[in-house]
């Protein structure tokens, strides 16, 4: 290496450092640099430059600045967003869980504790990061096959941390959009049910949540009521769109066409979707009728 320390290796790379390798990649095919002539540009091996763009080297933010250069990037923001990406592996609370649960879980906390605001939608359920402990734990134990005690446990606690990301010192902006049959489900029976809605009218009045139903009387339903979480980054190339897999891990989205897809759905969803103080009324309807 060129100079100490700036580059070392990753031993399991995460989502985080595999997207910063992944959009320093983009930049350098951007630029017209094959790998090879990167790194005789940069006085680096070809297979350095390709474990920078693996995520299996974790780089300083002096050498993502130094590429950026060399790949001839005019975008200030993007670069130090990517640059604010560098180092190794910080540890976060759900560094705990790795033991227990599939990486893509422990991917998707790190994401929504580093985004700059979080957009959901959800179809037939509520939003993790607004259910209660027992609603979640009900929902848990409806798993295909189902957990064993202790996973149930590691997974609910999972779950409850990661609504810490909306209690913070500065506050997760969270915009969610429900359809009424998400509201309509009973799990846990009718006693956990009306004590998830009032949980969620509460939260719905803090500043940072905004939550909007889409009601059984909507004449369109956008996106095939796919469920997903958007998370936004510091700038629009950094977003990611986290879809749920039906073996129970996560897929992560981040091409530019993808994200201008799902951008998309959520405004057309929006735009058939009641204001936050009609959905309010809604769901103490609902919350009362139980």
């Amino acid at each position: 290496m060129t100079r100490e320390g700036s580059v070392r290796p990753n031993a399991a790379p995460t989502l985080r450092q595999q997207r910063l390798g992944s959009e320093l990649r983009k930049l350098r095919e951007q630029s017209g640099l094959t790998s090879t002539a990167a790194a005789e540009l940069l006085g680096l091996k070809q297979a350095q430059i390709s474990g920078i763009e693996s995520g299996r080297y974790a780089v300083s933010a002096d050498r993502v600045r130094t590429l950026a250069r060399a790949y001839s990037c005019d975008d200030p923001a993007l670069v130090e967003a990517l640059a604010a990406m560098t180092g190794g592996r910080s540890r976060g609370w759900w560094d705990e869980y790795r033991e227990y649960l599939p990486v893509g879980l422990i991917d998707l906390a790190e994401l929504e504790y580093r985004a700059v605001e979080l957009r959901v939608s959800l179809s037939l359920h509520i939003p993790a990061l607004l259910q209660t402990s027992d609603h979640a734990r009900a929902m848990l134990r409806e798993a295909v096959p189902p957990f064993r005690p202790y996973e149930l446990e590691h997974r609910l606690s999972y779950r409850i941390k990661r609504q810490g990301a909306l209690h913070r010192s500065t506050p997760l902006p969270y915009r969610a959009l429900i359809h009424e049959a998400a509201l309509r489900m009973r799990y846990g029976g009718p006693d956990v049910a009306r004590s998830q809605l009032a949980h969620l009218l509460e939260l719905s009045e803090q500043d940072n949540i905004t939550v909007r139903v889409i009601p059984f009387t909507s004449t369109h339903f956008p996106g095939n009521g796919q469920s997903f979480d958007y998370a936004v980054g510091p700038v629009p190339k950094l977003d990611t769109v986290q879809l749920d897999t039906h073996h129970g891990g996560c897929e992560f989205l981040d091409a530019e066409a993808q994200l201008a897809k799902y951008r998309t759905v959520l405004e057309q969803m929006e735009s058939c979707a009641l204001e936050p103080a009609e959905s309010r009324r809604m769901i103490e309807r609902l919350m009362q009728s139980l």
